[in-house]
């Protein structure tokens, strides 16, 4: 049910959720990576590594890190996963010059490679990616249910995915103080610095409509995907969810 409550940025009528979506990470873009280490107390670091060590073990020659912004994810799984290539798929033309700038400093340009495109038409064959992963991105798919089914199609029969996001915390007082930062402090912050007043408002109320846990898991399996698990981390703050095709 949560689902359908269409969650955007600016609250227009005239715009997609794509398009605010998008326009929104094309404002935030040069501020991005700062606040994300700012307002996360560098915990982002810490999560992005704990859902790659999940990933531990198998061979993915091919990988697809979908919604990748400034490529953290796709960096972060190419040093620590026995991947051939890392492709990143983003709506955000803005975000996606500033990750090329970090492969670029990393010389993996020939490993890690960035595209501009959307969730819900992506323009690879089926049964492409050995494993497809998206960090903090499936929540701002403007039809979620659509594009996990396109997460599962050019995923090859075996492949994994692995999603990481944020979740609400179910345990006192970690709940109510996530509800206050997220909700008050993180956005007048946020509001500060990028100078966009409703992007980390966006992030609060997009955590809020999101089917975590369980009903994440759900969503999977309607997809097509089995073996559905999650971990939670940092008391229920994220989440990893795991499955197979």
């Amino acid at each position: 049910m949560r689902e359908k409550e269409i969650i955007t940025p600016y609250n227009s009528d005239s715009e997609s959720k794509k398009g605010q979506v998008t326009r929104m990470f094309d404002n935030i873009a040069p501020y991005y990576d700062f606040l994300n280490r700012f307002l996360s107390l560098g915990i982002d670091k810490y999560w992005r590594k704990k859902a790659i060590q999940q990933l531990k073990g198998p061979s993915y020659p091919t990988a697809l890190d979908m919604a990748t912004g400034t490529a953290d994810l796709a960096i972060e799984a190419h040093k620590h996963l026995n991947i051939d290539k890392v492709t990143g798929i983003d709506i955000s033309e803005n975000m996606l010059q500033l990750g090329r700038g970090k492969i670029i400093n990393l010389n993996l340009t020939d490993r890690v490679v960035l595209e501009h495109g959307d969730s819900e038409n992506i323009h690879y064959s089926d049964n492409h990616f050995d494993l497809v992963m998206s960090a903090y991105g499936v929540r701002n798919f403007e039809n979620l249910s659509k594009g996990l089914s396109e997460l599962y199609r050019v995923t090859k029969p075996g492949g994994k995915i692995m999603v990481l996001e944020f979740s609400r915390p179910r345990i006192f007082p970690l709940k109510q103080l996530f509800g206050i930062y997220f909700k008050f402090i993180l956005p007048f912050i946020g509001k500060l610095k990028s100078k966009d007043p409703k992007a980390y408002q966006y992030l609060y109320e997009s955590v809020q409509a999101f089917p975590d846990y369980h009903l994440f898991t759900d969503k999977l399996k309607e997809a097509g995907f089995k073996e559905t698990s999650f971990t939670s981390l940092t008391g229920g703050i994220c989440c990893v969810y795991l499955g197979t095709k």
